[in-house]
């Protein structure tokens, strides 16, 4: 992964753990936004898909974070990176921490698929990566 593909998903990673979600400037106009397992998988596409998949999902949850462990694996046009994802359930009033990992795909300086996966073998499985 080239070293401006590699700032793009640290800078992307700087506000998700801020719990920022709003920015989508480094999103390709069509990107596909996948949730692998977990409650709800699902599947969205462009940024207004992506951005209503977010929403839909936060909405169960306040002070959601998600910390990125530096890449732990890249290859020329994908970052897979595992996190430590906290939240409060908005009912229950209980903390929640998640290790999960996120493949993000990059194309021409924009991430075109961001698959979310509730488990991180499956990832690593999906990707063909041993570790």
């Amino acid at each position: 992964m080239s070293s401006a593909n590699l700032e793009l998903v640290r800078s992307i990673y700087a506000d998700w753990e801020r719990g920022d979600f709003t920015r989508a400037d480094w999103a390709d106009a069509e990107i596909e936004f996948v949730i692998v397992g977990g409650p709800t998988p699902s599947r969205f596409q462009g940024i207004a898909g992506m951005a209503g998949g977010m929403r839909e999902f936060l909405t169960a949850w306040e002070g959601n974070r998600i910390e990125a462990e530096e890449p732990a694996s890249s290859t020329t046009s994908a970052s897979l990176v595992f996190t430590r994802d906290t939240a409060r359930g908005k009912t229950s009033g209980a903390d929640t921490v998640r290790m999960r990992a996120y493949a993000l795909h990059l194309e021409d300086g924009k991430v075109t698929r961001i698959t979310s996966y509730w488990d991180r073998d499956s990832a690593l499985g999906d990707l063909g990566i041993e570790e």
